[in-house]
């Protein structure tokens, strides 16, 4: 390797070092722009499509729009990112600041997708917990000689959101002549749930082959609510494990608070320090994939 180094010397070896990133870089051109794509423009349209289902339109003072929403992203990354390693740079400590810049910066751009992944997942939750009541009241509708439409009426009315909303949209659809089987469809795309599944189904079906849906709706909701009980019971058994799991991830930070307000001087030099640096971003990631292992052994579906 030696004899080979000093053949090619400083600049051969940057140029096959080139000529290999090059060639690397060549060969999965493809999966490289798609990868790209996905994180930027591909982030916006995710983040756009998400923030549609919720029926956000303003946030803040600020209208959701493609530029917005762009401008929002980099101002969590490269805004933030730079603005913590400034901090830290003007204090004295650099070398902190470079690693805290690019883990903000990190998470900054990853942050919103899973953000508002879990705002849709608590939505979906709202919805399935008003399903029983928006299903006694179509059912009481139906019993009542009222339309199936205008039992959908009576829920937009009577219930709050997400279900009025969801269910106002699928009368806007149907007035502007798209099949109620259709709406019915686009509904278990939004909310996609075994028992929202279930009660699409039973209503396209038995709109075609005739049937009592008020009785239907009746055992539909029956089983919702043994599931909701069965749900219950779980969260009940896993509410220690949970418990656990927080207080786990908390204690590294909080035994480093304890060090630092005890020895700040001894403390310091592990800041200052590359190894410490690398000691205490390597226990927070193990610390980050214990809480989600814990998360992950306690979760169990209903």
């Amino acid at each position: 390797m030696e004899a080979f180094a000093l053949l090619l010397g400083k600049k051969g070896i940057m140029i096959v070092i080139g000529a290999v990133i090059f060639l690397f870089s060549y060969s999965h051109s493809v999966k490289l722009f798609q990868f790209i794509e996905d994180q930027t423009m591909g982030t916006r349209e995710y983040i756009l499509e998400k923030l549609e289902r919720l029926y956000i339109r303003k946030i803040l003072i600020w209208e959701v729009t493609p530029e917005n929403v762009t401008m929002g992203l980099l101002l969590l990354s490269f805004g933030l990112g730079f603005s913590v390693m400034a901090v830290m740079i003007f204090v004295g400590m650099w070398q902190l600041g470079i690693i805290l810049g690019l883990i903000c910066g990190f998470l900054g751009w990853k942050i919103p997708k899973p953000f508002v992944d879990a705002l849709i997942e608590k939505r979906i939750k709202e919805y399935q917990g008003q399903l029983v009541d928006a299903l006694n009241l179509l059912g009481n509708g139906l019993r009542a000689g009222l339309s199936l439409p205008q039992s959908f009426g009576m829920v937009v009315d009577e219930l709050n959101a997400p279900v009025s909303e969801e269910f106002r949209l699928i009368l806007e659809q149907n007035k502007i002549g798209v099949p109620l089987e259709e709406c019915m469809e686009d509904l278990v795309t939004r909310m996609p749930t075994p028992d929202n599944q279930m009660f699409v189904t039973s209503i396209n079906i038995l709109r075609e082959t005739g049937g009592n849906l008020p009785e239907v709706f009746d055992t539909i909701t029956e089983v919702i609510r043994e599931r909701i009980r069965l749900q219950q019971k779980i969260d009940t058994y896993t509410a220690q494990g949970k418990v656990q799991a927080t207080v786990i991830s908390l204690m590294p930070t909080a035994m480093l608070l304890v060090y630092v307000a005890s020895s700040p001087e001894s403390m310091g030099k592990v800041f200052t320090s590359p190894m410490g640096l690398a000691l205490i971003l390597g226990a927070y990631v193990l610390n980050i994939i214990g809480y989600f292992t814990i998360r992950k052994v306690i979760q169990i579906k209903a």
